[in-house]
């Protein structure tokens, strides 16, 4: 049953908005976005300020239409999932019209937004979406081919925080992806490892092997190492303007190792909890490696 006019209050739209967007996750993707556009620019100036907004703004536009795109393609899915049962479509908040109106209307602000940047930074944002709900989205139930697929989307906010301030792809921003592309294997594997009984109710594939098992756990400590060293390649000098200090580097470095601990004693232990411990480190590795990123460039 869907809301009457009498239940509903300025509040729960506001909650209903942040359920339908996911509010928690556009933030983080927001925040790595600025990550990348702060490190894109050769030194910041007051105009700068107002195309972080729009860029702020653009990219939660933009992450917020895909969730809530995929809220729909995903209703009866959700229905079947005790972390997703309450959302506002499946709980009978929200009809799926509504939630396509705000999809739509999120992408058109969105784009228009990421274009008053540049016109690569729109066009980016818009593959983002289309790769999420169109390929992503459909896959999950099908293979556990789309946590690859996803990961592309996925990558994509921290090198387009480079893209809007630079105005060009190059070894920068593709960099950057390739950072974030790599984390999105642990990182999601970890999530289907400790919500795996949840999501076989679904039907949703999220782990390489299918099982919880240690080929699984493996995976999870190569992509590991993989990200580590994808972090590390500005040291190397060979990344143009996106460079690290050694003493960066070296940070870096101990982050990666920090959360590799976490992804072998998953493989030890294969529990519940290892896999959730892991998840949370690998959110604050992707944070604090781009704090870290920021920061080097100030101090240098």
């Amino acid at each position: 049953m869907q809301q009457t006019l009498s239940t509903i209050t300025i509040k729960s739209v506001y909650l209903d908005f942040k359920a339908i967007t996911k509010a928690g996750l556009a933030v983080s993707v927001v925040f790595s976005s600025i990550a990348g556009f702060v490190l894109g620019l050769p030194e910041f100036h007051t105009s700068d300020f107002f195309v972080l907004l729009k860029l702020a703004a653009g990219g939660y536009c933009m992450v917020g239409a895909s969730n809530a795109f995929n809220q729909v393609i995903e209703k009866d899915i959700d229905a079947l999932m005790d972390r997703t049962k309450n959302r506002p479509i499946p709980a009978g908040r929200m009809s799926s019209n509504v939630a396509v109106a705000i999809a739509l209307l999120l992408t058109i602000i969105g784009i228009i937004l990421l274009y008053t940047i540049n016109p690569k930074t729109a066009m980016f944002g818009a593959i983002s979406i289309f790769l999420y709900t169109s390929l992503y989205t459909p896959l999950k139930t099908v293979t556990s081919l789309s946590v690859f697929v996803g990961a592309f989307p996925g990558a994509i906010p921290f090198m387009l925080g480079w893209v809007a301030a630079s105005g060009e792809f190059g070894i920068e921003a593709g960099t950057l992806f390739l950072i974030q592309f790599f984390w999105q294997f642990p990182h999601f594997w970890a999530i289907g490892w400790f919500l795996y009984e949840d999501y076989e109710k679904a039907s949703i594939f999220m782990l390489p092997t299918g099982k919880k098992d240690k080929g699984t756990a493996l995976q999870i400590i190569l992509y590991t190492v993989w990200l580590i060293i994808a972090s590390l390649l500005p040291v190397l000098g060979f990344t143009g303007q996106l460079y690290l200090t050694p003493w960066a580097a070296l940070f870096v470095f101990l982050l990666g190792i920090w959360m590799l601990v976490y992804a072998i004693r998953l493989y030890q232990l294969r529990t519940p909890k290892s896999a959730r411990t892991l998840m949370l480190v690998s959110v604050a590795y992707i944070t604090l490696l781009q704090l870290v990123y920021i920061v080097d460039k100030f101090l240098r």
